[in-house]
This record gives structure tokens, sequence and C-alpha cells, in this order.
């Protein structure tokens, strides 16, 4: 029986496919492409890795410390303790009167590369969750400024709804073999 690695663990091949299949059974039908639609596109702005030494204005990084409280979006926790050195630094701009709140995360190439589609979803989706509750966007980047994927929600509906992107060469690592 074909089986795939999942961290550490071997997986039926079978069961990745129905896993696949009923993915794929959730995906929005016709009737469901305009509530989705309403999500707006990520943001096209280019990543600015200059402030990750040189911060100014709003902006907040892995290096900025509050003196008189939490600073948000907070993002230390996850960077320290569950991303296993994957979240290597990030770049928080504020809302601004055209768009919401955005976090550009930038990740370790070599980690990111390690992993597959699936634990990458992941990723985006507990950090895209855990920022969205403060009103804010996320992009993923490595250092070579590939935008790797992004989570971005409609704030403007009840519940928000989100979406996230991945970037087409992420996909191909869906059955990567280890």
């Amino acid at each position: 029986m074909l089986k795939h690695k999942l961290s550490g663990r071997q997986i039926p091949l079978s069961l990745l496919i129905a896993i696949s299949l009923t993915a794929t059974s959730l995906l929005p039908t016709s009737s469901s492409l305009a509530e989705t639609s309403s999500i707006p596109q990520p943001s096209k702005a280019p990543l600015q890795l200059d402030l990750l030494t040189k911060p100014n204005g709003n902006v907040i990084t892995a290096n900025t410390i509050s003196l008189i409280g939490l600073t948000t979006p907070s993002l230390w926790w996850a960077q320290e303790n569950s991303e296993n050195k994957l979240l290597d630094n990030w770049i928080a701009y504020p809302p601004s009167g055209q768009e919401p709140g955005r976090v550009d995360l930038i990740v370790n190439q070599q980690i990111w590369s390690l992993l597959n589609y699936l634990e990458r979803y992941s990723f985006v989706n507990r950090l895209g969750s855990q920022v969205r509750k403060e009103d804010y966007n996320v992009r993923v980047f490595n250092y070579q400024k590939d935008m790797l994927a992004t989570y971005t929600c409609n704030f403007n509906t009840s519940p928000t709804s989100c979406n996230i992107q991945m970037n087409a060469q992420n996909m191909l690592g869906l059955l990567r073999s280890n």
C-alpha cells in the first residue's frame, strides 16, 4: 500500500485521496462564488525588508518593543513557541484609509521548503486566524521577496469572510513522499 509521511507518521495514500476529495467537495459552488468574490485581493504593496532594520512610523516588527503595553498584532508567542523557527520575522502595517492592517510574515525558506502543502496551509491559517482577530490580513514571504501565501479577509461582513491563497509551487508538495 502506498503511504505518505506527514510529521513522522505514515498516512495511507487512500486516506489522503479521500481527504482531497472531501476538500474538493467543499470548494465554493457557482452560487457561493459571489460570496467569496467579496473578499478583497491581497495587497499589491511591495515587501519592504529595509523596515526590519529601520522601522518607521507605526510599523511593528519582531524587534519592536513597546514600553507601555502589548503591541498589536502580537506574534512573538507564535514565533518563540509554536512555529519551530519557521517564522523568522514580520512587518505589521497599521490600517490606512485605503486598506485594513497587514502583516507581512517572513519565513525561513529552508524550513518552508521542507513542509508539504497541508503543513504550509496550516501555518498560514493558524497565524492568519490569530491576526484576523485584530483586523489584519497576512502575506507570507521569503527573504527573496517571493510571495508564498496570503490570508485575506473582508472585515465588513459578519461573520468575517476570509480566503487563503497559496503560491502554485506550494501545491506541488501535496503528495510528496519523504
